[in-house]
Parts: C-alpha cells; sequence; structure tokens
C-alpha cells in the first residue's frame, strides 16, 4: 500500500524544508518545464504524465506518484491526445500518460485557436478532464472527417457525429 491510498494523504504537511508548491509547468503543447527549463529526461517526462490529478479538495492539478504531490501550472489542458486509432468501428485516443480510451466525439469541442480537445479520465476523482489533440492526431482525423450543414463532424462505424453535440 503507497502512501497514496490512505484517506489523509492530501492533507499531510509537505516534509520538512519542503513545499507543495513547484515551479513545474505544463505548457500548451504538452512539455513539461521546471524552473523554466524543459524536463528533458524522456522517463521523467513521461512519468510525469502519469502523476497529473487534480487535489481532492480544492481542484487545483497536482502531481502525485503516490509517495509525495506537489501543485503545478497547466497551461492549457492536462492531458494529449498523441495519435488515434480506429478499432471495431470506434476511435481509439492515444493520451498523453501512456493509456488509451474510446472517443465520444460528441463530447468534445473545438477550441478558440482551432485546437480539437476530448472529454477523457472520466473515472479519475475530478473527472472528466480536457486532453487536447496534438496537431499529429488533429491531422491523423482527416479521414473521418465530413461536413454536416457547416458543423464539423466524423463518420465512425457507419455513424455521423457532429463535434461537441453531446
Amino acid at each position: 500500500m503507497k502512501p497514496g491510498d490512505h484517506p489523509e494523504f492530501f492533507r499531510f504537511p509537505a516534509p520538512e524544508g519542503a513545499s507543495r508548491k513547484s515551479t513545474i509547468r505544463l505548457d500548451a503543447e504538452g512539455r513539461f518545464f521546471h524552473e523554466g527549463e524543459p524536463v528533458v529526461h524522456p522517463g521523467l517526462a513521461r512519468a510525469m504524465h502519469t502523476w497529473i490529478r487534480k487535489h481532492p479538495e480544492d481542484g487545483r492539478f497536482i502531481l502525485s506518484n503516490g509517495y509525495d504531490w506537489t501543485y503545478f501550472t497547466v497551461e492549457d489542458a492536462p492531458f494529449f491526445v498523441r495519435g488515434i486509432h480506429e478499432k471495431d468501428g470506434r476511435i481509439q485516443l492515444e493520451l498523453s500518460d501512456e493509456t488509451k480510451e474510446d472517443w465520444d466525439p460528441a463530447r468534445s469541442r473545438v477550441g478558440p485557436t482551432g485546437a480539437l480537445y476530448a472529454e477523457v479520465k472520466a473515472e479519475l476523482p475530478g473527472g472528466p478532464f480536457d486532453a487536447k489533440f496534438t496537431r499529429h492526431a488533429q491531422m491523423a482525423l482527416a479521414p473521418f472527417l465530413v461536413d454536416r450543414a457547416g458543423a464539423p463532424a466524423v463518420r465512425v462505424g457507419g455513424k455521423v457525429v457532429v463535434l461537441g453535440e453531446g
């Protein structure tokens, strides 16, 4: 059992001489920075994507590995869609935390800069969360896109769904 499994975990004070505040930032392209410098170690960056949560009491974004936690800044979305695959008449999203889940286009939206966002991680405390499509993932949707009375829509498994009409 990890300390993070204890019901009071998020109420424990920071270790002596430490703080729950950090300079860690997740930018709008899905890159982590610490003290203004990019996190360049690929294993650490990959792990940090798996530690994203919301504090259960104040709803702020935290990184928690189950042994400790800290607040961090999210500039846009906490998760990113890095790839898509059609599977059994559905589109499956490959997320930045290396998980996969089925996409519900009706629960998606186009942001002010034209980026596509999906709702993901509904089962996590504080969920659902936004996942921003990377340029690569958004371009991979091209074969599925259709125009439905001027609204963006996708055809998946013989069904046309207008984005955001859910």
